[in-house]
């Protein structure tokens, strides 16, 4: 059996995989605003914790984890969802006494839904991680394409605003500080005068509960809508660059599907109504859920 282990912006998943990629127990614990000021000595403390609790039940082989941002040989050198820079996770760890490889979490959902989801079976795919930031990975011959040592194919950080907001990687503009799921999520909180801590099941029946005759129909409808603009233009720059069979989305977005994914569709379609192969491109929502980044963690590149 392998833990796999999934470290979000504001949450955190681990659980036992089994060799055919199943959960066969998990715990998920949301991330508060007082344990991200000690981030640190939060993840290793619940990890510890977690690990040992299933090491006393199941015959644990490995620990995979999967964290926003980029690791390299056992270190997180940079996370800004995480607020982390030159974590060496590993040593951290070393009192569980089990090997640990560690990777970017988007990456990891990647793999498991190449190799159990809704990439399965395409030679050219790619696959986006809406959550706290945006992440990415691209497949073509059926392989994980990478570059150097870095992590790469940062689709997040992509420019899709000359002068835009600016970003905690410095630059200005980038794909995830306008199509994040939390971007949607803070956007309509403000937009509503909601509390910060409204939750996003709150959030997604306001917005099925939406319609023409609703008090807030405009207000919600232009978040919506520049929500599902903003998140086509990156996503068309995509296609016209990788040529992908399907895409596939995963992160929050998942829970958010029967509102946007069909929106989201019909707006590519608009933008390749001239070009019928790209017009024709699946686009499809993660079968494993939120649930990939754990499973993925724990898979062979």
């Amino acid at each position: 059996m392998k833990v796999g282990i999934d470290i979000g912006g504001s949450h955190i998943a681990i659980g036992i995989i089994n060799e055919n990629g199943k959960i066969l127990e998990k715990s998920e614990k949301r991330i508060t605003s007082v344990e991200k000021q000690d981030i640190k000595k939060f993840i290793q403390k619940y990890i510890l914790e977690q690990v040992n609790r299933l090491n006393s039940q199941y015959k644990i082989e490995e620990i995979g984890i999967g964290m926003p941002g980029y690791a390299e040989e056992g270190v997180i050198i940079s996370s800004g969802n995480l607020g982390i820079k030159d974590y060496n996770i590993t040593q951290a760890l070393q009192d569980l006494k089990l090997p640990i490889k560690i990777r970017n979490d988007a990456k990891c959902a990647a793999l498991a839904e190449h190799a159990y989801g809704c990439l399965k079976g395409y030679e050219r795919s790619i696959f986006l991680t809406l959550g706290t930031g945006i992440g990415g990975a691209v497949f073509i011959d059926n392989q994980l394409q990478k570059v150097g040592k870095k992590a790469g194919y940062e689709i997040g950080h992509m420019i899709i605003q000359k002068d835009g907001i600016l970003c905690h990687c410095g630059q200005k503009g980038c794909f995830e500080r306008y199509a994040s799921m939390k971007v949607f999520k803070n956007n309509l909180r403000k937009a509503m005068n909601l509390d910060e801590m409204t939750r996003g099941e709150e959030l997604l029946e306001i917005v099925r509960r939406n319609h023409p005759n609703h008090e807030n129909y405009e207000v919600i409808e232009k978040i919506v809508k520049e929500y599902i603009e903003d998140l086509s233009i990156g996503i068309q720059s995509l296609i016209r660059i990788f040529e992908p069979e399907v895409i596939g989305i995963g992160g929050s977005f998942v829970y958010f599907e029967d509102v946007f994914l069909e929106r989201l569709k019909q707006r590519l379609q608009e933008f390749n109504q001239n070009d019928r192969d790209r017009k024709n491109i699946k686009l499809e929502v993660a079968i494993l859920g939120n649930d990939s980044g754990m499973i993925g963690s724990v898979l062979a590149d």
